[in-house]
C-alpha cells in the first residue's frame, strides 16, 4: 500500500515537470519576435507555438507517457537550440546590460575616491 503511494507521488511530480517545462517552453516563444526567428535561420513562430501548445494540450488532457517523453523533447530542443539562438540575434545575449568593467552591484566603483 505504500508503495502504490510513493508511485502516484513519483508519476505526479514527473507530470508537474513536463508540464512545467511545456509551459515553460510555450511562454518564451510567444515573447519572441516573429522576425528574430529567421534571423535566427530557426522554424518560424507559428511552427513553434504549434508544435509546443500540442504538447501542452496533450500533458493536460491526454497524459500518455510516448507522447509526454515526445513533446518534452521538443521542448528540450527549442529551449536549448532555438531559444539561445532568438535571444542572440534579439541583442539579448552576454548577460551584462552595459557599463564598464568596474561597475559594482551598486554601481560604478570609484576606487574609493
Amino acid at each position: 500500500m505504500l508503495r502504490a503511494g510513493f508511485d502516484s507521488i513519483i508519476w505526479l511530480v514527473i507530470g508537474l515537470v513536463f508540464i512545467g517545462m511545456a509551459v515553460a517552453a510555450l511562454v518564451f516563444a510567444v515573447m519572441a519576435r516573429e522576425d528574430a526567428y529567421r534571423a535566427a535561420d530557426k522554424q518560424t513562430k507559428k511552427f513553434w507555438l504549434i508544435i509546443l501548445g500540442i504538447n501542452l494540450a496533450l500533458n493536460l488532457l491526454l497524459p500518455m507517457l510516448f507522447l509526454q517523453i515526445a513533446g518534452l523533447i521538443a521542448a528540450i530542443v527549442f529551449m536549448v537550440d532555438v531559444r539561445p539562438a532568438i535571444k542572440q540575434v534579439s541583442g539579448g545575449g552576454g548577460g551584462r546590460r552595459g557599463g564598464s568593467s568596474s561597475d559594482g552591484p551598486y554601481g560604478p566603483y570609484n576606487g574609493g575616491r
